[in-house]
């Protein structure tokens, strides 16, 4: 290809690719759970869209699309044994935004921390195929191009995907104004120092995971049970909060969490699975590298 259809590709292809970015970020992100991996994995689709020749291709989007999930599949392969060696329980990455992430990058649908934490007990190419058509909407014609297997197959995988994560899923809808107000509550009950107030606000047998990476005091094990819950609240806050430190009700993923902030830095994202009523589920990130 002569310079001047390099330049010529080049001024066609950016704005193709740019009207494409958030969906192909919330993918990558969706796959590896990591902003940082999710950027890297984007930008490398990138520089391959520009070192081909467009008029081969037929759809730009499915293009791009199966290439960002096959560039994902790889690199979440590379990451198993880094994750298994991992210092206590590895939780995504969180997103935290003051507006809805879905005005711009497609983030919203199914991206709960409690959702892709689901989605790790998924191999690489269960994992893709069940975003690809499950919160993506791709069709299975796309998603045997992208694992080069039979559509027959890709259903397959697809079925038991779901099953394992949508079977898993705990089966509420709570509504982020509900959200909101038990995440007001806990507050209200942490800085109160009341026990009685927590214990009230937690299910019986709700879970607290936390990931500080062996990088921020955190369990090596998730806590169960309201009682436990409620006494590790009340220790971290008699030996960790201090004078600028301060909550705020945030967007973390989507939807209503906490922030832990020290002044403007942020050291703690707080998301939570509610059935409306009661926790059932918090998800810490304290890992510092998780969290600039």
């Amino acid at each position: 290809m002569s310079e001047n259809e390099k330049v010529s590709q080049t001024g066609v292809s950016v704005p193709a690719f740019e009207a494409l970015r958030g969906r192909l970020f919330g993918l990558a992100y969706r796959m590896l759970g990591s902003r940082a991996d999710a950027e890297d994995i984007v930008q490398e689709a990138y520089v391959r869209w520009h070192e081909v020749a467009h008029d081969r291709i037929e759809n730009t989007e499915a293009w791009l699309v199966t290439t960002t999930s096959r560039l994902a599949i790889d690199r979440l392969r590379r990451l198993k044994t880094e994750r298994e060696a991992y210092v206590g329980q590895w939780l995504p990455e969180p997103i935290v935004t003051q507006p809805p992430p879905d005005r711009d990058l497609e983030l919203a649908s199914d991206l709960s921390i409690a959702f892709l934490t689901l989605l790790e007990r998924l191999a690489p190419d269960e994992r893709a195929a069940f975003l690809l058509h499950d919160v993506f909407d791709v069709g299975y014609g796309e998603i045997a191009s992208v694992l080069e297997r039979s559509e027959a197959a890709c259903r397959q995988i697809v079925h038991r995907a779901r099953q394992r994560v949508r079977g898993d899923r705990k089966r509420f809808e709570a509504t982020e104004s509900a959200k909101a107000t038990l995440l007001q509550r806990f507050m209200t009950a942490m800085e109160a120092r009341d026990e009685q107030a927590l214990l009230a606000l937690f299910a019986p047998d709700a879970t607290w995971t936390a990931d500080g990476g062996g990088k921020a005091g955190a369990a090596l094990l998730p806590i169960v049970g309201a009682d436990r819950i409620a006494k590790l609240v009340l220790g971290l806050r008699e030996k960790f909060w201090a004078v600028d430190r301060r909550f705020e009700v945030a967007t973390v993923n989507g939807e209503f969490g906490l922030c832990i902030r020290d002044g403007h830095r942020l050291t703690a994202t707080l998301s939570i699975a509610t059935d409306g009523e009661r926790i059932l589920d918090v998800y810490a990130v304290v890992n510092p590298d998780k969290l600039g």
